[in-house]
């Protein structure tokens, strides 16, 4: 690889963290406070002149879908998912978002975009510009998005989907249902209100300079306190703007006033010492009542404990009329803000819990302290005290929710993946053949064996069926029929054993001559066939063919140019005395293990255990794996681990299409010998298909 395509792929990942962290930061901090994003939002409705058109369920779920579409988007780029749409839906959210910064930074109508909410809190232009190198950076993802490499191989990615959308959505669901887990504003728990409108000492002062609109005789002018007219002008308005920046301190539009004569309590409130409960509605009219007996339960409360309940609202003496006769409630209403008390907290109503003027404790209308009149006082309550939840306690909480999971997926995929890889390079480097000897993967083989069922005509037609079928489909493993001998002439006629090779189930141990009803290798051979069943267990059982007839069977159709396929296996006394090792061994050692290397390279086995023959019983798939492995271990203690890698070994007793994959799925196992599935065509074609 060369010098300059090493740099364009470090540049394209950088890029890709730093938009994919951008977006997830940008987009969690929206979706754990849907309400201030809506706040946001139908702000930028009111300059646009529209907020008298779009309800607020809509900018509600605009708010949710914003912030979760966004928290995804970096995910997915992160971890490289879906690489080209991900980085096109970037591209184009960027280019959206951009000319909009553009506009806003030229005329200023909203001071805070609200890209990060209020965890960052960027002027328009720094917004702007901010955007600009986004956009650059998702330009360069869209133009090489492949140099992206995946964290997660493609067959997991649909995990780190999921979840990632389960996670951000019931993320938002609980901040709408209780309050967001992080608060980022001035009002947050552990803030002294008071201390928080202090301006240092020293502190540089905004300047604002104040502009009248006065009029006399039909003119209208402008005019400053320098030169502000007599008093034969008459006054028409008047406007203030800022023309200096100053300090602002955290908690600047805070106050408390009374609903019927407009005092100021504002310093009386926060300078208390001791407890105080401040319910906040920013509207009534809007407000959520169904809890309404909680909050009487808790004023209730607090008037028994000499404990100050002040409701705020900004709404009108008709809309708190209306909230006390639907609610019956007792306690004063005071005006605040409209702005700030949606800043104070996200419920509508909330409650707050303040301490010599320190916030200790906020909750939904949803999550309302339990205090009723058979409470304690708060000082002897879990809710007179500081919560011991810190960010830091609340950042792990997510670090073992979300990120953590999504961490140990990726390593264990990786690795999975470095494993397959390592395998892969075994089988095809270069220099690890030349080492090793070149490795042959050994041939997976369904074999049928026929028996002594259906005629000839039958016979001819399910493997014409079968032909046809395999043709056209082109299987993934070696296939094989075995059949009685007089169909091998005929079916080999039409048979294309490119596809589908051909043998005999049995051949004589004797080479010619005056053996009525026999049939010799050479014969087999004679008709097209490739391959015979040795060692059958029904011809062990039936006919008394011993290891000794068996071996000069092996030699003849070995001299023929048969491949044999060598059948051993257990019966149920033997498996269940534990001697299954004892006689596989002792069969191949009867009866193949004289061959040469070279003559043992034609010989497929196939284990058979006795007691699942036809019976529907079948060994479980760790239990045909063992002794297949075991096999396997004889066979190149013989002739020597590469002889036993190339070796097929197949699975022989009771297999079918449902447990076919199953047993498949061994590394020691590399296909079956097929009885009764092997005579109808769709469920030997099940078998074949497992390879798939």
């Amino acid at each position: 690889m060369s010098l300059r395509k090493v740099s364009i792929g470090i540049a394209v990942n950088l890029c890709r963290f730093a938009v994919a962290l951008t977006f997830i930061f940008s987009g969690y901090v929206k979706a754990i406070d849907p309400l201030g994003t809506q706040y946001k939002l139908q702000d930028y409705l009111e300059v646009l002149h529209l907020s008298a058109y779009v309800p607020d369920y809509v900018t509600l779920g605009a708010s949710v879908l914003l912030g979760g579409a966004e928290f995804c988007l970096g995910v997915l780029l992160l971890f490289a998912i879906r690489r080209r749409l991900v980085s096109r839906l970037l591209l184009l959210f960027m280019a959206v978002m951009t000319p909009l910064a553009l506009w806003l930074a030229i005329s200023n109508p909203i001071k805070d975009c609200g890209c990060f909410g209020d965890a960052v809190v960027l002027t328009n232009w720094e917004t702007f510009y901010k955007n600009v190198a986004l956009l650059a950076a998702t330009a360069a993802l869209f133009k090489r998005p492949l140099m992206m490499p995946r964290f997660i191989s493609r067959s997991n990615q649909w995990i780190v989907t999921t979840y990632t959308v389960i996670f951000i959505l019931v993320s938002s669901s609980t901040s709408l249902y209780t309050l967001p887990p992080f608060d980022f504003r001035p009002y947050h728990v552990g803030a002294n209100i008071k201390q928080g409108m202090e301006i240092p000492e020293g502190a540089k002062q905004p300047e604002f300079e104040t502009t009248f609109i006065l009029e006399k005789n039909g003119e209208r002018r402008e005019f400053t306190l320098d030169d502000y007219p007599d008093s034969t002008w008459t006054f028409i308005d008047s406007k203030t703007v800022q023309t200096s920046e100053g300090y602002v301190p955290p908690i600047h539009d805070f106050s408390i006033q009374t609903a019927d004569s407009g005092e100021d309590i504002t310093d009386s409130v926060i300078s208390r010492k001791g407890y105080a409960f401040l319910l906040v509605s920013p509207h009534l009219e809007y407000a959520d009542d169904s809890n309404f007996g909680e909050i009487d339960a808790i004023y209730e409360y607090s008037v028994d404990h000499g404990y100050p309940f002040y409701a705020l609202t900004a709404s009108t003496d008709e809309a708190i009329q209306h909230w006390r006769d639907i609610t019956g409630a007792e306690y004063e209403f005071y005006l605040t803000d409209e702005t700030t008390l949606k800043t104070i907290i996200r419920s509508n109503p909330g409650l707050l819990l303040i301490k010599d003027g320190t916030i200790i404790g906020k909750w939904s209308h949803n999550d309302l302290p339990e205090l009723n009149y058979k409470s304690p006082k708060l000082e002897d309550t879990e809710y007179g005290h500081m919560p011991e939840h810190t960010a830091t306690g609340k950042t792990t909480e997510i670090l073992l929710w979300y990120i953590l999971p999504l961490m140990l997926l990726a390593f264990a995929d990786r690795t999975w993946k470095f494993t397959k890889w390592i395998k892969k390079k075994e089988h095809s480097n270069r220099i690890y053949q030349l080492l090793k000897g070149k490795k042959k993967m050994r041939k997976k083989i369904v074999a049928g064996n026929w028996k002594m069922n259906m005629n000839l005509q039958d016979g001819i037609a399910l493997a014409k069926e079968l032909n046809e079928t395999l043709t056209n489909e082109k299987p993934n493993c070696g296939v094989i029929i075995c059949t009685p001998f007089i169909h091998l002439a005929s079916i080999a006629q039409f048979l294309n054993q490119d596809v589908i090779g051909l043998g005999a189930e049995n051949c004589a141990d004797k080479e010619k001559g005056a053996y009525t009803g026999e049939v010799s290798a050479e014969m087999v051979k004679s008709t097209g066939a490739q391959y015979v069943i040795l060692g059958h267990s029904e011809r062990r059982g039936y006919y008394a063919e011993t290891p000794e007839i068996l071996k000069e069977k092996v030699l003849l159709a070995l001299k023929n140019g048969l491949k044999v396929i060598f059948c051993i296996g257990e019966s149920l006394e033997e498996r269940e005395a534990g001697k299954q090792n004892e006689v596989v061994k002792a069969e191949l050692e009867g009866s193949v293990f004289n061959l040469t290397e070279e003559e043992f390279k034609n010989i497929i086995i196939a284990y058979e255990p006795i007691w699942a023959i036809g019976t529907g019983k079948t060994a479980t798939a760790e239990q045909a794996e063992e002794i297949h492995a075991y096999i396997r271990s004889i066979v190149a203690e013989k002739y020597g681990q590469a002889v036993a890698d190339d070796t097929t070994i197949l699975y022989g007793g009771s297999c079918k299409a449902s447990n076919a994959p199953e047993l498949f799925a061994k590394p020691d196992i590399d296909g079956g010998l097929i009885g009764g599935a092997s005579l109808k065509a769709a469920d030997f074609m099940g078998i074949i298909n497992a390879w798939k």
